[in-house]
């Protein structure tokens, strides 16, 4: 019976916990929360914590952490402003200042892991303060705007679907969700990685490349990152030095909340889209209820906290079973 709801728990427990908070926050601001521009507003406003929270989903699977999300944020849409600014046409504003540079930026976080040998989250708290540097230095701490229009129109706006306006960063966010979704549950990188995760030592005696997974587990998340950079920047109409800020905690939260493992190969990207939605429901239900945004901050770390300590209950009940 225990084992059926451990089951029960690790595949559905994140979403009937989403609709529960939405359920309170639905009782609590009648005819606000459940209004359909309500709704498509939380779903904006998790669209860039559920593409951070995807890249920082594998950093975690490995028994990692990529503290340096919030920075590449920044510098990615630095890069792509500048671009913008250049003349470059938006498409490829976005793939070299965006994807190409957020891979960069991730492939130099997953080096230096494998050159020096220490902790990630080492390596991505140095990393976090250097990239930032960066960002401030080439925008000499002033945003950067003015660039063309259809950008902003384009990233940040809406398709008409059967008379409703979805909106292009959601749709974006689910896309990346289901490319990573098919790579983790369809291909050998994905297995190797959840390998990786559970026990690198063994991973390693079977013949799977530690450092060249552990480079692309990097890669992954700061292509995420920057790809949430181009869309933050696109939202915002400019690139913004300290865009990004503290949203590392968010994306970690969310990936916790939806059931990764903080220990290392266990977890899926469904429950990572659940935990961005959950915390996107639970502040924009704060902000309704008119709870001042500081407060959020203390829900959010004592989240992690209760995540984090459910997931050690779950694992020495397992073991010990």
């Amino acid at each position: 019976m225990t084992k059926d709801f451990n089951n029960l728990w690790q595949k559905y427990g994140t979403f009937g916990i989403l609709i529960l908070v939405a359920i309170v926050f639905g009782i609590t601001q009648p005819g606000l929360f459940f209004s359909f521009n309500n709704i498509t507003q939380i779903i904006l406003q998790s669209s860039v914590n559920i593409l951070i929270a995807c890249g920082v989903f594998f950093a975690i699977l490995i028994a990692g952490i990529d503290l340096s999300v919030g920075s590449v944020i920044a510098l990615t849409g630095m890069f792509t402003a500048k671009l913008l600014l250049a003349g470059f046409h938006p498409i490829l504003a976005i793939l070299i200042g965006g994807v190409i540079a957020g891979a960069i930026l991730g492939a130099m976080n997953g080096l230096l892991i494998n050159v020096t040998g220490l902790h990630p989250f080492i390596i991505t708290l140095g990393t976090q303060s250097i990239f930032r540097g960066v960002a401030l230095t080439i925008s000499k701490a002033n945003p950067i705007f003015g660039f063309n229009a259809s950008f902003t129109n384009t990233v940040a706006g809406k398709i008409p679907f059967f008379g409703i306006d979805i909106p292009v960063p959601a749709l974006i966010a689910i896309g990346v969700a289901l490319i990573l979704s098919f790579i983790t549950n369809k291909t050998k990188l994905g297995r190797n990685i959840y390998a990786l995760g559970g026990n690198s030592q063994a991973a390693w005696f079977s013949g799977i490349n530690v450092k060249l997974h552990t480079l692309i587990v990097f890669i992954i998340s700061g292509v995420c990152a920057g790809i949430a950079g181009v869309v933050s920047t696109a939202r915002v109409g400019s690139a913004e030095p300290q865009a990004g800020a503290g949203f590392e905690t968010f994306a970690i939260a969310a990936a916790i909340i939806g059931g990764t493992s903080f220990f290392g190969g266990k977890g899926k990207i469904f429950g990572v889209v659940m935990g961005g939605l959950i915390i996107g429901v639970i502040s924009n239900g704060l902000n309704l209820s008119n709870v001042p945004p500081y407060y959020q901050q203390i829900v959010m770390g004592g989240l992690i906290i209760l995540a984090v300590t459910v997931d050690r209950l779950f694992a020495t009940k397992k073991k010990g079973a």
